[in-house]
């Protein structure tokens, strides 16, 4: 892709919060923006005909091809704790969205403010691919440290140049979760390696059942989701990979409650 040469700086945080999704249970109005699809609601409150689990659902933006991303409420709005649970950013990582199903589609969450988004990036999951329909890795197109990197980590023309990442920082600005947990495959591990997530890392690895590991992306940890989420809020937020054949059975029931338990929730 042609592009402007250079790191970028990160996007100010007050222009995000701006086109940030609020809460539609709380009264919220559909934001606009990019990715935003016009006269589609921002969020919707659920009955028990939507299952027992999911209390609201939030459409986030449209990726490139117009595909919705999807959000989930699935815990208690009063809880103390907020966290946000996200899979499939690369479209060729596709298992770990059925822990985040399984969670949404199953009983209701008590003890957190939970979130699931199953999947962040459904064109690379309709195509099998790392990247988006423009051919960009969305794990590299976050407006921290970003870096103009091409081939298999190619970062987008510049930072947050995709819909995809737009949409999710939206969410996340508007939502501000204490803990995020990011599912990727396949390296089988948790990353202990980011500076301050240890405590948080830990417990996840312990509770997944996941040895502990340190990712350091081979020099190319530009533009991350977990990055920019950690040094615009200061909260807590780790990458997770399982294998690349993860069994069905740890996927749809042992792991949906491994990760509710450990982020503090019961059903």
């Amino acid at each position: 892709m042609r592009r402007a040469r250079g790191t970028a700086t990160a996007l100010p945080v007050a222009a995000l919060a701006a086109g940030a999704l609020v809460v539609g249970v709380l009264g919220a109005a559909p934001a606009a923006g990019a990715g935003a699809t016009t006269g589609t609601p921002a969020s919707t409150a659920l009955g028990a005909a939507a299952g027992d689990a999911v209390i609201e659902k939030r459409r986030l933006g449209s990726s490139v091809k117009g595909r919705p991303i999807m959000a989930y409420r699935v815990g208690d709005p009063g809880a103390q704790v907020t966290a946000v649970a996200m899979s499939t950013m690369h479209g060729d990582e596709p298992r770990t969205r059925a822990i985040l199903r399984s969670i949404r589609d199953g009983r209701k969450v008590e003890g957190i403010d939970l979130w699931v988004i199953p999947t962040m990036n459904p064109d690379g999951l309709a195509r099998g691919t790392r990247q988006n329909a423009r051919g960009v890795d969305l794990n590299r197109n976050f407006p921290y440290r970003w870096a103009d990197l091409d081939g298999r980590y190619e970062s987008g023309r510049r930072p947050a140049s995709e819909p995809e990442t737009r949409a999710v920082m939206r969410f996340f600005e508007a939502v501000r979760p204490r803990f995020v947990v990011s599912f990727h495959q396949p390296l089988y591990g948790v990353d202990v390696s980011t500076p301050g997530m240890a405590t948080f890392a830990r417990r996840l690895a312990r509770g997944l059942d996941l040895p502990r590991k340190r990712f350091t992306c081979g020099g190319v940890c530009h533009g991350t989701f977990t990055q920019w989420y950690i040094n615009t809020t200061g909260r807590k937020a780790v990458t997770v990979e399982y294998g690349a054949r993860p069994t069905r059975h740890r996927m749809q029931v042992r792991a949906p409650r491994q990760l509710v338990r450990t982020l503090g929730g019961h059903y």
